[in-house]
């Protein structure tokens, strides 16, 4: 067993006492998980098609029997466990999409499980993990991010004997999600020209990544994450897995302070550089021609998230959660060949309904229809007909009015909420604040004073 003072350090260990990552051993998981898991559908999809002047495909993993690839790791390490592994059970910590993939298996196999998942997981994640894992599977929610709980996990894992199932940092794990890139070439008979993978731990792009690296040399691959926890950024430009102070846990399913040891490992080894500007090509054709397919890393604004996230429903009726999103939002950050084949991962679709107000608030921030304003009112009549008239446009709304000092409404300002009709409406309304008698601030985004008033 081993012994460490840092319970965190024991994934770590575990993990650098397995095996390189290798095409062959994602052969051998696509076997091993045959039985269980079927292949995902990998759609074409004319919206995207159009837009981008590349063949675009969605390859469904939110359409897996836990709506995420996350099966398929759990699946592929749990089942290759001994008699005696299986008997002291497993242990995993979860934003919840892995947690789904550990419930499944131990009930399918009839291995009892713990899992440890953050308080701030939706809690249409924590009931489908009841759902899977039934009475083989005990639910613990411990601490504000998916660190907390690992954390967790692994002291349990020291305490008990039971065998760990990493979301991301194994070998075992990796391979499992690596499958979905021989399907994505088995699928489409030929070699995509980019395959856009979202990235939180980082061992479904290791696996990807190494399954096309070996099988399919000249294939780009894009590692897209959420700008709020950019963890596998870190890593690359700091050359090892770094701790970010503070991440935007909004992503849920990709919200990982520290990028895995394994992934970062497979992932060096890639080359490759982070994308700063939209229209840097992914996919040029000397790049094609030269047979060697480009590594990039790029950052996604969660609020861009949010709006794929609208647009994939209402255009293609799926529903993706923000990580399950975070490929096809990435897509529309950067330009691509004409004509190339693109395949975008969908990864996953466990969605609290709940959360819809909050992702067409962030959605249209990130548009520039939405912002918030201080107001200080006159204390006279008709103060507030007098902003309306002179300040907002014919098209503009207000969607919040908020005294900031409820106690006090004389002399405090007031939050105020604004919904543009178009993102170029801003200035006008601007200048004619500016021009009003009555006093306005504007509240930027990402500010101390925004976050704790909206």
């Amino acid at each position: 067993m081993f012994r460490v003072s840092n319970p965190l350090e024991l994934i770590d260990q575990m993990s650098s006492s397995r095996p390189a990552l290798t095409a062959d051993e994602i052969d051998a998981a696509a076997k091993r998980i045959a039985d269980i898991i079927e292949p995902t559908p990998l759609q074409l999809s004319p919206r995207l098609s159009e837009l981008t002047g590349a063949q675009v495909y969605l390859k469904r993993e939110d359409l897996t029997a836990v709506r995420s690839y996350k099966l398929r790791g759990a699946y592929n390490l749990i089942v290759q466990l001994s008699a005696e592994e299986r008997a002291a059970g497993v242990v995993a910590a979860s934003a919840g999409n892995h947690a789904q993939g550990v419930a499944f298996a131990c009930q399918a196999m009839g291995i009892t499980g713990r899992i440890y998942v953050p308080t701030t997981t939706p809690k249409q994640k924590r009931d489908r993990i009841r759902v899977h894992g039934g009475e083989f599977v005990e639910l613990i929610a411990v601490g504000e991010t998916y660190d907390a709980a690992a954390a967790a996990a692994a002291a349990d894992v020291e305490r008990t004997g039971a065998t760990m199932v990493p979301p991301f940092d194994d070998t075992r794990t990796a391979a499992g999600q690596g499958t979905i890139a021989a399907e994505i070439l088995e699928q489409l008979g030929t070699a995509p020209d980019l395959v856009v993978v979202p990235v939180g731990g980082g061992g479904c792009l290791a696996g990807i990544g190494t399954y096309l690296r070996a099988r399919a040399p000249q294939t780009g691959i894009l590692g897209a994450e959420p700008a709020g926890a950019a963890s596998m950024t870190a890593a690359l430009v700091a050359g090892g897995p770094v701790t970010l102070p503070e991440i935007d846990p909004f992503v849920d399913g990709a919200a990982v302070r520290r990028i895995g040891a394994v992934p970062y490992a497979t992932v060096a080894g890639f080359g490759g550089r982070m994308v700063s500007h939209a229209s840097l090509p992914l996919l040029t054709q000397s790049e094609s021609r030269s047979g060697a397919g480009t590594f990039r890393m790029l950052q996604v604004d969660e609020g861009a998230i949010c709006t794929t996230m609208l647009d994939l429903y209402q255009n293609e009726g799926i529903i993706a959660e923000p990580a399950g999103a975070l490929a096809v939002a990435a897509l529309a950050e950067v330009t691509v060949q004409p004509g190339s084949t693109v395949v975008c991962l969908v990864s996953g679709g466990n969605n609290d309904v709940s959360r819809y107000g909050e992702i067409i608030e962030r959605s249209l921030v990130h548009r520039g229809l939405k912002h918030y304003f201080l107001v200080d009112f006159p204390q006279e009549p008709g103060a507030l007909r007098r902003f309306l008239n002179e300040v907002l446009g014919p098209d503009d709304d207000i969607t919040l009015f908020e005294y900031v000092k409820r106690n006090n409404r004389e002399t405090g300002a007031a939050l105020v909420g604004i919904e543009l009709g178009t993102p170029d409406g801003l200035a006008s309304v601007l200048e004619r604040m500016d021009a009003s008698p009555i006093q306005c601030e504007r509240l930027e985004p990402g500010s101390p004073a925004y976050r704790y008033l909206t």
